[in-house]
């Protein structure tokens, strides 16, 4: 039994069996509260019968749920691991790509901002085509409207022929019915009643086709009579055929034959003769189409002409002149399209008409002021003129645009013109320097002046200008350069731009002050050089000796100021100064300061303060801005004085030219040779256009010295070529810049001119509308170029400025810009115009400045003057009517002047070749 019994095994119970396990894992940490251990099902393996090998199966569960928590740990770390590497390549990629510049960001947001502009300009674009669309549909909608209504009302017309015909017809062929109810002779008495109102009816009949057929040959002939047609109007001037149209007589015979076509309605209590104007004016047109403003249309009027005449050649007895109604119809579709057509041209026209008007006006109002300032003998001859033409003007623009409105149009036109013009500001106090409020005034100014004193005034300081080259190692280059490169023009210069405008005073911006400004910076630059190396003794010497000069010629000679200046800043006692080192610049600028404010004009006091107070320069510079000062109160100073001289100075203007052109021929400095080459070439030019005009010579006239003398200096200032010395005569030779001037602003003119007008006929617009913004948009984009003509940018740049205010397809684009880059490359050449566009605008323009400049008259003169805007609208120059006119009236004085002062000289030239008049 024991054995037995040992070999028995005997199960404790399950919870002695559970402590037992529970002992042999009692060291193991307890797993995450996700474990089976802690779950229901665990717990109830615990006390299952099975204790023992469940106590083994749960140690293994833990020990594979231990693995399976460490490979989740493991792969949780391997993903933060691989997200960490793909951040720290991506880092890598980052710092390893180029950065985009900020030349490079700013060209992507110009490009985006360039697009976006685009889009805009394109979304506009697309709302005008629209809009457009929707009124051209429109306008076809009334229009076709409008000829249905002609339709029903000619079907109707017809309708009721038709029907009195029938009845007339049923009237003829009614057959007398017996009565067999009536006497004999009632009978006959009633058929003989009824005959006699049949034949009543029948005559009254009869009679009205008789008279209106009458009427209607009447009106036919009548209007045949006038010889009103296409061919005869233009055989017939312009002139002529206005004044035929305008006559009474003809509107009521085209009133008559439009009411017999159907074209008018029966009068009413007020006849209006508009559509009657409107229709005759087709024949205007068509007959002149290089007379009018604009010929635009030239279809519908043509269609409505043609239709007419075929309807009035069908007009006959055989019909009894009445209408056919096919052509009758064919002529109503032609007048309702033409209608409104007209209308529209009309507006157009209109607000042309105006703009030229108000420019006419405000040119003769700009000639006013300028002749009223002069004498008062001319400025009576060309009052009258003035004031008439000034008058027809205004009362047009009231006819066309209502009294109040031309009246506000007209003065914010005078309003502008005088901007743009400006004025001279007179002399005043502010500008009279305070050294010259002491000065006895001059013996030329008491009295009338006489031209011995003249003379002298001005032949007392035309002394030639000596040449100067800084000298480092003595003194004797700083004597000199007092004399040097003086601020004022030459006394002869001086008084030939006086004489060509009163209001001229001496600038700044000279040829003479450009000469010293750089011979002063060559000086100081060698001062300063001598000055670091110690010797600056014999340039402080010198300095003060200039400026001492310099402030005493600005006052009279024994004055106390002249007295104390000439004591106070002697050269011997400013050497002994410097030498014993007692003398110091800031004394020496402070003593010069406070005496300038007594001696220059009241508007510089503030510059001289600033430059008082202003201490932080050192010596050099600040004597650099002092003498620079004194040289504009030395400009002060002289143009007071020749202000103060000017009629005098003007009066013997021509005398002291010619004296100094005499002596100039005389002692060999020139000669006539250029001037002879000028003169005989204009006048082979005029003789070659006499000639193209009248190939036989039947009104041939040689052309006198005035014609000659004006083509020269039209040919002279309008030229494409670049200006030099060698084309310029004798004569001009003080005119070098001017004509250089004027030569450029025509080049400009003709460039923008020609670019502009080649764009409106690509673009079908009207020559004579004005482009004023896309001129001075351009006219900017030349000057940011510095009249440049070869920039590559300006063609693209002059094709955005007309793109932004007009659509236009990619076709005239490349257009505009080829025709654009030809104009351009052709004016950078400097050499003669081929582009046929701009040699045309150019001889336009010659043409238009001749005239005006050989008008013989004071009358014609303002004639002419007040014609400019409209001649120049019509050469498609309507844009640059204030600069061709700034042209002509500065070549007018120009030749005044010149022809008072060269005129022997000119008709000496003029006698080697033939004898002709003097000049008058």
């Amino acid at each position: 039994m024991l054995s037995e019994d040992s070999t028995q095994v005997y199960t404790p119970p399950p919870h002695i069996a559970a402590r037992f396990c529970r002992a042999a894992t009692k060291n193991r940490r307890s797993s995450a509260a996700s474990s089976r251990r802690n779950s229901l099902s665990s717990t109830h393996s615990h006390h299952s019968h099975r204790s023992y090998k469940g106590c083994q199966s749960s140690h293994l569960a833990q020990h594979l749920r231990r693995t399976s928590i460490i490979e989740t740990r493991k792969a949780r770390l391997a993903d933060k691991a691989a997200h960490a590497e793909k951040v720290r390549l991506r880092a890598a990629l980052a710092k390893s790509a180029p950065r985009v510049s900020n030349s490079e960001e700013r060209a992507l947001a110009a490009q985006q901002a360039r697009e976006t502009n685009l889009a805009r300009i394109t979304a506009t674009c697309a709302e005008e085509v629209q809009r457009a669309k929707k009124v051209a549909e429109e306008m076809k909608v009334k229009r076709e409207a409008d000829l249905e209504k002609l339709r029903g009302d000619m079907k109707e017309k017809l309708a009721e022929a038709e029907r009195r015909r029938e009845e007339i017809l049923d009237k003829r062929n009614v057959k007398r019915v017996r009565a067999t109810s009536m006497p004999r002779s009632a009978e006959k008495k009633f058929t003989h009643q009824r005959s006699l109102e049949a034949n009543r009816e029948l005559a009254a009949t009869r009679i009205q086709k008789f008279w209106r057929s009458k009427h209607r040959r009447h009106v036919v002939n009548e209007f045949r009579q006038l010889g009103i047609s296409i061919e005869a109007v233009r055989d017939t001037s312009f002139e002529e055929v206005v004044k035929l149209l305008s006559q009474d007589r003809v509107l009521q015979c085209a009133t008559r034959i439009m009411k017999l076509c159907g074209l008018q309605n029966e009068p009413g209590p007020t006849d209006d003769r508009t559509p009657t104007r409107a229709f005759l004016s087709a024949f205007l047109i068509l007959g002149h189409p290089a007379e009018v403003l604009s010929n635009d249309g030239e279809e519908e009027k043509a269609n409505l002409i043609i239709s007419f005449e075929n309807l009035l050649s069908r007009f006959s007895p055989s019909n009894d002149y009445s209408s056919p109604s096919a052509q009758l119809e064919a002529l109503s579709e032609a007048y309702s399209t033409f209608s409104p057509a007209f209308a529209e041209w009309k507006a157009r026209d209109s607000k042309v008409m105006v703009q030229t008007m108000i420019s006419q006006f405000v040119e003769l109002d700009v000639i006013w002021q300028k002749i009223k300032a002069g004498e008062e003998i001319v400025a009576e001859s060309y009052k009258d003129a003035i004031r008439s033409n000034q008058t027809l003007i205004l009362s047009r623009i009231g006819k066309l645009a209502g009294k109040e409105v031309a009246k506000n149009m007209i003065l914010l036109a005078i309003r502008e013109g005088k901007k743009r013009v400006g004025k001279t500001p007179a002399s005043t106090k502010a500008t009279q320097p305070r050294s010259s409020q002491d000065r006895p005034e001059p013996s030329l100014l008491k009295g009338s002046p006489s031209p011995s004193a003249t003379s002298s005034l001005l032949e007392s300081s035309s002394q030639p200008k000596k040449s100067f080259k800084v000298s480092l190692g003595g003194q004797g280059g700083l004597e000199g350069f007092g004399e040097f490169a003086s601020m004022l023009p030459e006394n002869r210069v001086m008084v030939h731009e006086l004489a060509i405008d009163k209001d001229y005073i001496i600038g700044t911006n000279t040829r003479s002050s450009e000469l010293r400004r750089k011979a002063d910076a060559e000086f100081f630059e060698a001062m300063r050089s001598d000055y670091e190396q110690g010797r600056g003794e014999m340039w402080v010497v010198a300095m003060s000796n200039r400026i001492r000069d310099k402030l005493l010629r600005l006052l009279t000679p024994g004055n106390s100021l002249h007295t104390f200046i000439k004591e106070q800043m002697d050269s011997e006692t400013v050497q002994s100064d410097f030498t014993i080192g007692k003398f110091s610049y800031q004394r020496f600028f402070s003593f010069i300061y406070s005496l300038i404010p007594k001696l220059c004009a009241p508007f510089r006091d503030l510059k001289v303060r600033e430059l008082a107070k202003d201490d932080s320069q050192d010596a050099i510079t600040r004597l650099q801005q002092l003498v620079e000062l004194i040289d504009l109160m030395s400009i002060d100073y002289a143009n007071f004085m020749l202000v103060s001289a000017k009629e005098a100075l003007i009066e013997q203007a021509p005398g002291y030219e010619q004296r100094q052109f005499a002596a100039d021929l005389q002692n060999g400095a020139i000669s006539l040779q250029k001037t002879k080459h000028w003169w005989f070439t204009a006048k082979d030019a005029l003789v070659a256009e006499a000639r193209k005009r009248d190939p036989q010579g039947i009104n041939y006239s040689v052309p006198s010295l005035q014609e000659i003398y004006f083509q020269g200096i039209v040919n002279l200032a309008f030229n494409p070529c670049k200006l030099s010395e060698d084309q310029v005569p004798e004569t001009f030779h003080l005119d070098l810049a001017r004509i250089s001037r004027i030569r450029n602003g025509a080049l400009m003119v003709n460039i923008i001119a020609s670019i502009l007008l080649t764009s409106k006929n690509l673009l079908r617009r009207d020559v004579c509308e004005q482009w004023r913004s896309e001129v001075s948009r351009i006219s900017e984009a030349l000057a940011d170029a510095s009249f440049n003509f070869a920039d590559p940018v300006l063609p693209s740049r002059i094709l955005s400025i007309i793109e932004a205010s007009y659509s236009m397809p990619d076709s005239t684009k490349a257009q505009i810009t080829s025709i654009s880059t030809r104009i351009l490359s052709e004016a950078h050449a400097g050499t003669q115009i081929s582009y046929p566009v701009m040699r045309l605008l150019y001889q336009r323009v010659k043409t238009h400045v001749h005239v005006r400049l050989a008008a013989s008259s004071d009358r014609e003169r303002t004639r002419l003057s007040s014609m400019a805007s409209e001649s120049l609208a019509k050469s498609g120059l309507a844009e640059f009517v204030f600069q061709i006119n700034s042209f002509v009236d500065e070549l007018s004085r120009l030749g005044v002047v010149d022809r008072a002062s060269h005129g022997p000289w000119y008709e000496e030239v003029a006698a080697e070749g033939k004898k002709a008049p003097r000049f008058v």
